[in-house]
């Protein structure tokens, strides 16, 4: 059974960083794509960022590229989201997911996190 369990989310201010990661168990992490994507209250899940799955291509959303940092550690099963100059614009619910190949695409990603809040204030 694969799970993905997001951690080190919270509140932070305008300007402020935060590094959010997602534990991978259950089948073979260096295998899959990973994305993380955000959700903020009454919009639309989108997209934030991918990584493949050997970690040599990245890209993301461009509301967030040159402030957020995608990276892997395939030993340790894990994916990080390294989050700066963050904004209150960037408040949302984040969730990471898995995919067999990386894209921006939510129904491309299989299984899913229970997501970390994040919340940036003015």
């Amino acid at each position: 059974q694969v799970q993905l369990v997001e951690s080190g989310g919270g509140l932070v201010q305008a300007g402020g960083s935060l590094r959010l990661s997602c534990a991978a168990s259950g089948r073979t992490f260096s295998n899959y794509a990973m994305g993380w994507f955000r959700q903020a209250p009454g919009k639309e899940r989108e997209f934030v960022a991918t990584i493949s799955w050997n970690g040599r291509t990245t890209y993301y959303a461009d509301s967030v590229k040159g402030r957020f940092t995608i990276s892997r550690d395939n030993a340790k099963n894990t994916v990080y989201l390294q989050m700066n100059s963050l904004k209150p614009e960037d408040t949302a619910v984040y969730y990471c997911a898995q995919s067999v190949r990386s894209g921006y695409i939510l129904n491309e990603y299989d299984y899913w996190g229970q997501g970390t809040q994040v919340t940036v204030s003015s």
